[in-house]
C-alpha cells in the first residue's frame, strides 16, 4: 500500500495581520554584490531576516528568523549606494526573509536609490505575498511596491517546484511589472518572461 505524504503548505495571512511595524526587528540575513541570480543582469541583493510564510522547502530557511544576521547600518546603506554606482550594476534586489515585513529597511533605501539614481537603477523584490493580497494590505507594504520595478510574488509551493523556471522556484510565482499593473490596475507580467 503507497500512502503519499500530505502535502505542506506555507502560512496565510488575513489583511493586514502581519505589520511590519510589529515584526521587523531590522536586520539583514545577507548581502550579496555584483550577482546574477537574483534577477535580471549585474545586481546587488539585500536580504532581509524574518518571514512568516514559512515555505515548506524554503530555499533559505535561516532567514525566516527575524533575529537572524546583524542590524540593518548607515554603513551597509553606504556601501550598497556605492556597488549601485557602478555603471555595470542594473539594480537592487530585495529578498529575504519576507521584504513587506521589513518595510522600514526597504521603504529607506529604496527611496534613497530613486533619490540618487532616479529610474537609471532597477529594483526588484520577492515576497511570499501574492499582487491581490498587497493591494489589501498596510500602507507601508503599498508604498514600498510603488518603488518597484518588478515583482516576483507568491508563496513558494513544493508541489509546484521546477528549477527550469526563470527567476523563480514554484509555478504558481509570476514575474510582474510593477509600474504598468499599477497604472492598469492589474497584473501585468514582465515582458521579458521566458518560462
Amino acid at each position: 500500500m503507497n500512502k503519499s505524504r500530505p502535502v505542506r503548505l506555507p502560512k496565510n495571512p488575513e489583511p493586514q495581520a502581519w505589520l511590519a511595524a510589529d515584526r521587523s526587528l531590522q536586520y539583514i540575513a545577507d548581502y550579496k554584490p555584483f550577482n546574477m541570480v537574483d534577477g535580471e543582469g549585474i545586481r546587488c541583493s539585500l536580504y532581509v531576516s524574518g518571514c512568516l510564510f514559512n515555505c515548506p522547502g524554503c530555499y533559505n530557511k535561516a532567514a525566516q528568523n527575524f533575529h537572524y544576521g546583524t542590524p540593518y547600518s548607515d554603513e551597509l546603506e553606504d556601501q550598497i549606494m556605492k556597488d549601485l554606482a557602478n555603471s555595470y550594476v542594473q539594480g537592487l534586489t530585495l529578498l529575504g526573509g519576507e521584504p513587506f515585513l521589513n518595510t522600514q529597511v526597504c521603504l529607506r533605501l529604496v527611496r534613497r536609490i530613486r533619490a540618487e539614481f532616479g529610474n537609471e537603477k532597477d529594483i526588484w523584490s520577492w515576497t511570499g505575498y501574492t499582487w491581490d493580497e498587497l493591494m489589501q494590505e498596510s500602507y507601508d507594504k503599498l508604498q514600498l511596491l510603488s518603488y518597484l520595478d518588478i515583482l516576483v510574488d507568491g508563496r513558494f509551493l513544493e508541489a509546484e517546484k521546477d528549477l527550469s523556471l526563470q527567476f523563480r522556484g514554484s509555478a504558481n510565482q509570476r514575474i510582474i511589472d510593477v509600474p504598468k499593473s499599477l497604472k492598469e490596475n492589474r497584473v501585468i507580467i514582465w515582458d521579458k518572461l521566458i518560462r
